[in-house]
């Protein structure tokens, strides 16, 4: 018995040392991820499919501790987010800026740190003497080895708006008056995605040759809720001049699809509607015939890369600083080839 007893608790022993030993075997990183705002349709998806892919790389020996935290659109809150981050010693970075002209500071707060980062969804530009942003990269990501950006040409979504325009029939001339009026409902004024979709979703039109003509331009703040109300309003004071609407999110394209429902227009027949993202919503109603087109802008992909490019910096592997995602045309070609 006490021979038996002895071995039993020899055998104890080994079990709780290889346990102690699995324990220290596996390495846990520490990743915060900051949102410049959660009630972001787009974001939502991009954050949830950046927890659920970090999820499908953890092994026996690696896990991955993410903490979240919504900036709700607010530099001020950002910044202290960041460096909370900071203090609880992240082992690597993933930012979805509030202010994209805020980002010298607060990559340098975290470069100081000794953080890798990974900026994504909103591409900081330089800027010049007068605070306006100028179409070159921004040199706090250049050719720094711990810093990178993951996202899609915002250039490439407004042009590709743009095309499915001028691809109608009628080229979006409804009335044959031979210039094409649209009414542009603006995301962020500040983010260089809404600058670049305003910019482009036009130049597309001139560039193959058609008169335009603004009849409104209104910030909707990528909100379904003011893109109804600024299309709601447009329609009252330019009633049938208005022949198509951009809008540079989907979020706002669903709410002024309702509102040109409710003024009793008919998308497709008497008016256009376009919009980017290609939320579940917005391609149904393309699907259905009641949206134009919209832009996908591929979060699952995005994210992905961005989660990639994460580790890579985790495991000391060299990066590149800029990672691109293409946007992709959804028309009623392509939900109908789905």
């Amino acid at each position: 018995m006490k021979k038996f007893l002895a071995i039993l608790m020899a055998a104890l022993m080994m079990i709780s040392m290889f346990a102690v030993a699995g324990a220290e075997d596996v390495k846990t990183y520490k990743v915060g991820v900051a949102i410049y705002q959660y009630t972001d349709n787009f974001m939502t998806l991009y954050r949830n499919e950046i927890e659920a892919y970090f999820k499908t790389l953890e092994t026996d020996t690696v896990k991955y501790e993410l903490t979240f935290a919504d900036g709700k659109n607010d530099m001020a809150e950002q910044t202290n987010q960041i460096r909370n981050f900071i203090t609880q010693g992240m082992n690597v970075i993933i930012l979805n800026l509030v202010q994209t002209s805020s980002a010298d500071a607060v990559i340098d707060e975290i470069v100081e740190a000794g953080i890798p980062l990974v900026l994504i969804n909103r591409e900081p530009l330089a800027y010049d003497a007068d605070g306006n942003t100028i179409d070159e990269a921004y040199e706090g990501i250049l050719n720094n080895p711990t810093v990178c950006y993951v996202g899609a040409d915002a250039r490439q979504s407004g042009t590709f708006q743009g095309k499915m325009v001028a691809d109608l029939p009628n080229h979006g001339d409804i009335n044959g008056d031979g210039v094409i009026s649209y009414i542009m409902i603006e995301g962020d004024p500040e983010n260089i995605d809404a600058q670049y979709r305003t910019e482009f979703s036009v130049k597309a039109l001139t560039d193959a040759g058609y008169e335009v003509k603004c009849l409104d331009d209104q910030v909707g703040n990528w909100d379904q809720t003011k893109g109804q109300e600024l299309c709601a309003n447009a329609l009252t004071s330019f009633g049938y001049d208005i022949e198509v609407v951009f809008c540079n999110n989907d979020a706002m394209a669903l709410g002024a699809a309702t509102a040109i429902t409710t003024a009793g227009r008919v998308v497709g027949e008497d008016i256009y509607l376009l919009g980017v993202d290609a939320l579940e919503e917005a391609v149904q109603l393309v699907r259905e015939g009641e949206m134009t087109g919209t832009v996908l802008n591929d979060h699952i992909g995005q994210s992905h890369a961005a989660v990639d490019v994460a580790v890579k910096l985790l495991n000391g592997e060299a990066i590149e600083n800029y990672y691109w995602v293409d946007y992709v045309m959804v028309n009623q070609e392509y939900v109908n080839a789905q």
